[in-house]
């Protein structure tokens, strides 16, 4: 029987290494498209690129990055710096049939999305227009546009290089006919009274953008994915309670059809997103 991955890199480095620092290894990885992301434990920081080397040979990747802090920023940049091999580290990441051309040193892209990302090429009817808030490279408009029979979908993206990307992956997906990509901050260039459904895939007072996204829907009515992280104890009173705020400026009624955690945040603390339904009153 095949050995799994981690245990062949273990084998392979325990000439090289103590036990102790075997034991440091890291066992958890971002895989995206043949690059490597890793997170390496101080005792390690002096044999990284050695560490790295067999990680690469055994993954099958061509470039590995250390995540040194995280996501930073209104762009959620990475904190990335370069270990080992190909220091060109565009690449394009194939999921549920859907492309992705990034540069994982640039951009943000998270495994534990997958499954919203699906969702999402699964849930949006026919002839919808759908308004996606922070589309990025397209995370939630590519699997839309490849999945669903929408009508159209308007991506806006206030970070160039995230933006060059989509416009990238809508060519690489042969969807122009389905995405409309739109640089700038949502506030100023979102459609206005066009949307069946809008998307708000951002986290990080997310609610800030309500009003543009009842701006986008036709009539003040339809559908909001609204993401956000909060403490596990407070959804989804908490979260509902901002949108209905939003609402009520509106005179709209708002009801909750769906909560999904998408993923862990910190202890307590997940990421969610609520499907609410915009109504008149």
């Amino acid at each position: 029987m095949k050995k799994k991955p981690i245990q062949q890199i273990m084998d392979r480095l325990s000439s090289l290494l103590t036990d102790e620092q075997v034991d440091k290894l890291p066992r958890k990885w971002e895989k995206i498209g043949d690059v490597l992301i890793l997170r390496f434990e101080r005792n390690l920081s002096e044999i990284e690129k050695e560490i790295a080397a067999v990680y690469a040979e055994v993954l099958n990747c061509k470039s590995v990055l250390k995540d040194t802090g995280g996501i930073i920023g209104q762009f959620r940049i990475p904190e990335i710096s370069f270990v080992y091999g190909d220091k060109d580290t565009v690449t394009i990441h194939k999921e549920n049939s859907v492309k992705y051309k990034l540069d994982p040193s640039e951009i943000m892209f998270s495994s534990g999305n997958m499954d919203e990302r699906k969702r999402m090429g699964e849930i949006v009817s026919s002839d919808e227009v759908v308004v996606d808030l922070f589309a990025g490279i397209g995370y939630f408009s590519l699997p839309i546009a490849v999945h669903s029979k929408v009508k159209q979908v308007y991506s806006c993206e206030l970070n160039p290089v995230a933006f060059s990307f989509l416009e990238e992956n809508i060519k690489l997906n042969h969807v122009s006919d389905l995405i409309t990509p739109v640089l700038g901050d949502n506030r100023k260039v979102a459609p206005h009274d066009i949307a069946d459904r809008v998307l708000m895939g951002y986290i990080g007072e997310t609610k800030d953008f309500l009003p543009t996204a009842f701006e986008s829907l036709h009539n003040h009515k339809g559908i909001i994915h609204f993401h956000d992280t909060f403490p596990d104890e407070e959804v989804p009173a908490y979260p509902l309670s901002l949108i209905q705020k939003a609402a009520e400026v509106y005179h709209r009624s708002v009801t909750l059809q769906h909560v999904q955690c998408v993923k862990s945040f910190a202890p307590g603390v997940s990421h969610y997103v609520l499907d609410v339904t915009i109504q008149e009153k």
